[in-house]
């Protein structure tokens, strides 16, 4: 089933649990659906940020000490915002990002690429994806948490700035004056529910334990790919059984897949030659956002190696439940899957970011027009030609 773009698919897949627990469409448009008389209204009162040139690549990319004395651990203040991610959460509590939870693209690009060593193509594309769809893109800021008025003035409703945790908060399809939408829950995460059962972002201890559980059976007591194969398969069988409304389609298909990855890839010592990580470690990241004492980045710039054993393991095609019935999944052959990258990248552009924002003008449409140049970098040599459904400048 893997093809031989597999490896710029893996460039889409990340995103965070790199970024969010979720990717797809928050309940409302991020300054979307606005009318032309409401845009002119709001433009004048948003402080305007130029998109910057995201970073390049790492001039050492080697391991190195990252919980140093320049980044020791600060917990989050109670004006400060965190998220679902457990890695943007360290990296603000260790000052690699701002402490107070909101960034621009750039900023994330470069923590993510200090802190863990992530590989600097897909630090470009998830980024850029996920300010895409829950960013401010006049100001260029985005919450690594929950909406705050931190990333600028809100703009008129029923649209909102939400942050990260606004990520795929409804299944189904969305009805708005543009049209239909499809909305994409974020369902089977490893540490946080499933939309349909309430809180999907934050730290779930039930499903810790099943974490700690599951390696504690299948990896003598620490994570590894084998234990990421079973743990991501149980969930998936999870909430087929007990959630009526989940969702595996793309995008949620690949991330769920990646995110399995993350932990052995990102969380684990880069000096230790062991693809393992304890739970002592995985304790620290996930539930309090800090870095494990003395830790080390990834010794080599990493991305979702690891992802083709965690598939091959438990082979599930794309699907959902339907009729609103737990126990009935049924296939999407609609939904990219391994094979289809490029159908990813171009549903991602015209459906997702189209349906968010049909008719921009002004700064914003010049704001989209960079980034989602900046999010097609990430792929560049994969084979898909580059989109441009706002034109160019």
């Amino acid at each position: 089933m893997f093809s031989k773009d597999f490896d710029y698919l893996l460039l889409f897949v990340l995103t965070i649990v790199s970024l969010s627990p979720s990717f797809a469409f928050p309940t409302y448009g991020s300054l979307a659906g606005l009318t032309e008389r409401e845009w002119n209204e709001l433009i004048p009162r948003l402080p305007k940020g130029c998109p910057q040139t995201p970073p390049g690549p790492l001039k050492f990319n080697g391991t190195k000490l990252v919980h140093d004395r320049a980044h020791p651990f600060r917990p989050p203040g109670k004006n400060d915002i965190r998220g679902p991610c457990p890695g943007l959460n360290a990296l603000a509590n260790h000052g690699y990002l701002p402490h107070n939870g909101v960034a621009t693209p750039s900023q994330i690009v470069n923590a993510v690429q200090e802190g863990f060593n992530m590989e600097n193509r897909n630090a470009i594309f998830v980024t850029y994806a996920a300010h895409l769809v829950d960013g401010n893109l006049v100001t260029d800021l985005l919450s690594i948490g929950g909406k705050t008025s931190k990333t600028g003035p809100d703009p008129p409703p029923p649209a909102t700035v939400g942050g990260l945790n606004t990520h795929a908060v409804f299944e189904g399809k969305f009805i708005t004056e543009y049209g239909e939408m499809m909305l994409i829950a974020w369902d089977a995460s490893m540490t946080r529910a499933d939309f349909a059962f309430g809180d999907n972002h934050s730290f779930n201890q039930t499903l810790f334990d099943q974490f700690v559980d599951f390696s504690n059976r299948f990896g003598g007591g620490f994570y590894n790919y084998t234990v990421a194969a079973e743990l991501r398969f149980q969930r998936i069988q999870e909430s087929i059984a007990t959630n009526p409304q989940f969702s595996f389609i793309s995008p949620r298909f690949f991330t769920a897949y990646a995110e399995s990855t993350f932990p052995v890839n990102f969380f684990v010592d880069g000096r230790s030659t062991e693809k393992k990580l304890s739970m002592d470690d995985a304790t620290s990241f996930f539930r309090d956002g800090k870095f494990p004492d003395d830790f080390h980045r990834a010794s080599k710039p990493s991305a979702t190696e690891g992802i083709n054993l965690i598939f091959e393991a438990h082979p599930v095609v794309p699907g959902e439940n339907r009729d609103g019935k737990v126990n009935n999944y049924v296939p999407d052959p609609t939904s990219a899957d391994f094979d289809s990258f490029c159908l990813l990248y171009t549903n991602f552009v015209n459906q997702t970011v189209g349906g968010l924002y049909p008719n921009p003008t002004g700064i914003l449409r010049k704001n989209l027009v960079k980034n989602l140049h900046f999010f097609f970098t990430g792929i560049e040599g994969a084979g898909c030609e580059e989109l441009f459904p706002y034109g160019q400048l």
